[in-house]
């Protein structure tokens, strides 16, 4: 037991803030990103659903996208496939699912097992996936629509402009993506 809790001790240090300018750029970037996604939502109006094209998981993705663009958990193929995939994993289980409790357990899992399994780990994708089964009635009425509309046209919008935001600055160590797929 006592190997166990050594395992928990410290083994670094914390890294040092990163400079201001890489703060900027990933302000800039965050602020663009989610609020053109909000925008679109307010005056496309698509399927009645604009209150909630803005979803939560997109918060989280603004941070690795914009904050650790070179990150692999930030590349094209893991904001977007790993968004739509656990979409799909989530809207599935909640129609099959009727336990509130189990279906958010079961959408999670299942979401972090089909991203593990397609190569698009996209943390964000497991609170897609929760929310395809607690985001209440509005997202349920959009049953496979939420799939596409917010999250898929969301996760697009989020990774151009990724494109074009991290690809701006000047540093030459600041570009995206690292890869496509």
């Amino acid at each position: 037991m006592k190997h166990y809790f050594d395992r928990m001790k410290p083994t670094g240090v914390c890294p040092p803030r990163k400079p201001v300018s890489k703060i900027i750029w990933s302000w800039i970037g965050a602020f663009a990103g989610i609020y053109l996604v909000a925008l679109i939502g307010k005056y496309t109006g698509l399927a009645g659903v604009n209150n909630v094209f803005l979803i939560g998981s997109f918060g989280a993705s603004a941070v690795l996208v914009y904050g650790a663009p070179m990150a692999d958990f930030s590349q094209p193929r893991n904001i977007v496939g790993g968004h739509f995939i656990s979409a799909i994993v989530g809207v599935t289980i909640s129609m099959l699912v009727k336990d509130p409790l189990l279906a958010s357990a079961m959408a999670v899992s299942l979401a972090i097992v089909a991203m593990h399994f397609t190569r698009t780990l996209h943390p964000p994708g497991g609170a897609t996936a929760l929310i395809a089964v607690i985001g209440g009635e509005k997202i349920h009425q959009l049953g496979y629509a939420y799939v596409l509309y917010p999250v898929l046209l969301g996760a697009v919008i989020m990774m151009l402009v990724a494109l074009l935001v991290n690809n701006l600055s000047t540093n030459p160590k600041r570009h995206y993506p690292v890869y496509w797929v």
